[in-house]
C-alpha cells in the first residue's frame, strides 16, 4: 500500500547546495515492467541528518527563454521527519539488493492515475537502476563523478523517490535554489564516499505530479511515461552524471539517457536530447509559453480513458501460461473498468469456461468483469451475446464436417472435442481431453456412445483436434486444411490444436457483429491478443496489441508489440495505452 508522506521539514545547520536549471522538454516513452521481487513493502522517505544534500534540477525557466545557471546558492540543510528504518538484512546468498521507496505527499489527491503511476514505478524503477549501476565502471564515461564508482562491497542500495504537487516543490525550488516556482524534478544526493557503510544510500528523486501532467499533455505523451523520462534524468545525476560542467559531459549523460531508456524498451529520446532539439522553438515562443505556464501552475489535468472498449482474448493473452489471470492483471481490469472502459472477452472458449474463470479472481457476476448478462464473443465468433447477455449471433459448422472429423478421429485415434454451445462432447476418454478441463476450464467432455449419438445431441458450432504441437502443424493443419476447402475454415489458438470452424466465420466478424448491435465505432476499441485468430481482430480496432509470445503473423499485423502474457502483457497494454 502507499503511504502518504507529511512534509513536515526540521531544521539543521546551513550548508552550501549547488543547483542548476535546463527547459525540459521530453517525448513519449515505453512502458516495460520489471519484477518487484527485491522491493521492500515500506514505502517512505527516511532521512539521516548525517548525510550531505545536493540538489539538481531540470526546471522550465521562467524568467528567460534560454538555458540558465544557479550555482552556489545557500541554503539550510533540511531533514524529513524520520519513521524507524528497518535494519538491512543481509543476503546469504550474498546478493545485492536493491529497496526503491515510493511516497506519495499527503496533499496530492487520491487520483486513480497517480496511485497508478506509483504502483508502475515500483515495477519500473529497481529495474531502471540495476541497469544504471551494472554500467558504472564503464571506461567510456570521462566526465562522470566517480565518487559512486563500484558496488560491489554494498549489501544493498536504497533510492527514495517522493511524488508531490506544485506547491510543495515550488517550496523546496524556492529554499534551495532561490527560484519562487514550481519545478518537475529536484533530485539530492545522500551518498558519502567517507562513510563506510554496507548500504548504498543513492538519495532522493522528487518529482511534482502537476509539471509532469502539463508537460506531458504538450508533448503529446501520459504521464507514466513523463514521470519515468524525469526519474531516469533524476537517478543519472545521483550517480554522478551533470550535463552542465561541459559539452562532453553532456553529450555523456544524453546518450546514458538514451541507453537506458532503449535497455528497458522505452522508446524516445532522452530529456537532455528533447531540450537541445526544441531550445529554438521554446525562444521564439518564450513568452506566451511563460504566461501559460504561470497560468497552469497547481492545476492537475489527469487523462480520460482513450478507448469506450477493450476486446481481450483469453488463453496466451489475459491468462497466463498456467491459464490463471495474475493479480496485476486483476488489478488493471479493476483500474479499467472504474474509469468506465468496459472489457469484453472475445474468445475460443465457451461461456462457462470464461466465467469459471473470472469466478477464481472474484472477477465475475454482476459487479464484475463478465457475466452471464455482459456482452462477449466467444467461441471463436460463432457465439456472439450482446446487451443484458443475449444471444445475437449464431453459427453451426457443417453437419458433414462434423461427422468427417468424428470418423478421423476414430480412426487416428485422435482427440476430438466438439462444442455445443456449454457442453463439450467426445468420442473416448484420453488425458488431453481431459486437460481442456482442468487445464483450460472447458467444461467437462461428455463421452459419447457414437459418432451418430454425438451429431445428434445438439448443433455443434466448432470442433477442437488435440495433439502435439508438431504433430498438429505437419500433420492435422495441412490434412484439414484441405479436406474442408470449400466448407469451413481451420485456425489456431494455441499450438497444440487446430479448431475447425463454420466456413466466412471468425473471431473478428463476431467482434463486428457486436460492435453493430452496441451501436460503437471500431475508433472506440483497443484489442488485445496473440493468435492468428485475433488477427482480424486486431486490424479492425484502432488500436492493435499482439503480446510478444504471439503468433508471428499475428505480430505483423499488430500496430503495437507488448509484453507477454507471463509479463502481465495484457496489464502493461491497460495502463500504458487505456488512458
Amino acid at each position: 500500500m502507499l503511504l502518504r508522506f507529511s512534509h513536515h521539514l526540521r531544521h539543521s545547520p546551513p550548508l552550501y547546495a549547488m543547483a542548476r536549471a535546463v527547459t525540459c522538454v521530453t517525448h513519449p516513452t515505453h512502458f516495460c515492467p520489471a519484477s518487484d521481487r527485491a522491493i521492500s513493502p515500506g514505502i517512505s522517505l527516511l532521512k539521516s541528518p548525517l548525510f550531505r544534500r545536493s540538489f539538481h534540477a531540470l526546471a522550465r525557466c521562467r524568467n528567460e527563454g534560454t538555458r540558465s545557471l544557479a550555482s552556489g546558492v545557500r541554503a539550510e540543510q533540511r531533514e524529513y521527519f524520520k519513521a524507524r528504518r528497518r535494519r538491512a538484512h543481509k543476503n546469504k546468498e550474498k546478493e545485492m539488493q536493491l529497496r526503491v521507496d515510493i511516497c506519495l505527499e499527503e496533499n496530492l489527491p487520491d487520483d486513480p492515475e497517480i496511485l497508478s503511476v506509483a504502483e508502475l514505478l515500483r515495477l519500473n524503477a529497481p529495474m531502471v537502476m540495476k541497469l544504471a549501476l551494472d554500467g558504472l565502471e564503464s571506461p567510456r564515461y570521462k566526465t562522470r563523478d566517480t565518487a559512486i564508482s563500484s558496488i560491489g562491497g554494498f549489501d544493498s542500495v536504497e533510492l527514495s523517490i517522493l511524488l508531490c504537487n506544485d506547491e510543495f516543490i515550488r517550496k523546496l525550488n524556492k529554499e534551495w535554489r532561490d527560484e519562487d516556482h514550481a519545478t518537475d524534478v529536484l533530485s539530492m544526493s545522500q551518498h558519502i564516499p567517507e562513510l563506510k557503510i554496507p548500504i548504498l544510500m543513492l538519495g532522493d528523486i522528487v518529482i511534482s505530479v502537476e509539471t509532469a501532467a502539463r508537460q506531458a499533455e504538450e508533448r503529446g505523451h501520459t504521464l507514466l511515461d513523463e514521470i519515468r523520462i524525469l526519474m531516469i534524468h533524476g537517478l543519472l545525476h545521483l550517480l554522478g552524471f551533470d550535463h552542465e560542467i561541459s559539452e562532453e559531459a553532456e553529450e555523456e549523460m544524453e546518450r546514458e539517457e538514451e541507453i537506458l531508456l532503449k535497455s528497458v524498451g522505452w522508446k524516445g529520446k532522452g530529456l537532455i536530447k528533447n531540450a537541445c532539439d526544441a531550445e529554438t522553438n521554446l525562444n521564439s515562443n518564450f513568452h506566451q509559453n511563460s504566461s501559460d505556464d504561470r497560468k497552469k501552475e497547481g492545476s492537475l489535468r489527469f487523462y480520460k480513458p482513450k478507448f469506450s472498449y477493450i476486446f481481450c482474448d483469453m488463453d496466451g493473452t489475459l491468462l497466463n501460461s498456467k491459464s490463471q489471470i495474475s493479480s496485476t492483471t486483476v488489478n488493471a481490469l479493476r483500474e479499467a473498468s472504474s474509469r468506465g472502459v468496459k472489457i469484453v472477452i472475445a474468445t475460443g472458449k465457451a461461456r462457462p469456461a470464461v466465467l469459471d474463470i473470472f469466478k477464481m479472481v472474484d472477477l465475475a457476476g454482476k459487479d464484475g468483469i463478465v457475466s452471464e448478462f455482459s456482452p462477449g464473443v466467444f467461441l471463436q465468433g460463432l457465439l456472439v451475446y450482446g446487451r443484458q447477455g443475449r444471444e445475437i449471433f449464431r453459427s453451426n459448422l457443417d453437419p458433414n464436417v462434423c461427422r468427417e472429423a468424428c470418423i478421423y478421429s476414430l480412426e487416428s485415434k485422435v482427440p476430438l472435442i466438439a462444442f455445443c454451445e456449454g457442453r463439450c462432447l467426445t468420442l473416448f476418454h484420453d488425458p488431453l481431453v481431459d486437460s481442456l478441463h482442468t487445464i483450460y476450464h472447458e467444461p467437462k467432455a461428455e463421452v459419447m456412445p457414437s459418432v451418430e449419438h454425438l451429431l445428434a445431441s445438439a448443433d455443434i458450432q466448432k470442433m477442437i483436434f488435440l495433439d502435439t504441437t508438431e504433430k498438429v502443424a505437419g500433420t492435422l493443419r495441412p490434412y484439414w486444411s484441405d479436406a474442408t476447402k470449400g466448407r469451413a475454415t481451420v485456425v489456431q489458438a494455441v499450438p497444440d490444436m487446430l479448431e475447425i470452424v463454420p466456413l466466412g466465420t471468425s473471431k473478428g466478424n463476431g467482434v463486428k457483429v457486436l460492435l453493430d448491435h452496441l451501436g460503437v465505432t471500431a475508433k472506440e476499441i483497443m484489442a488485445i491478443g496473440d493468435g492468428e485468430n485475433d488477427m482480424e481482430m486486431l486490424e479492425l480496432a484502432s488500436l492493435g496489441i499482439a503480446l510478444s509470445n504471439g503468433s508471428e503473423k499475428t505480430k505483423a499485423v499488430a500496430n503495437v508489440i507488448g509484453l507477454s502474457n507471463d509479463e502481465d502483457g495484457v496489464a502493461d497494454a491497460i495502463y500504458r495505452y487505456a488512458f
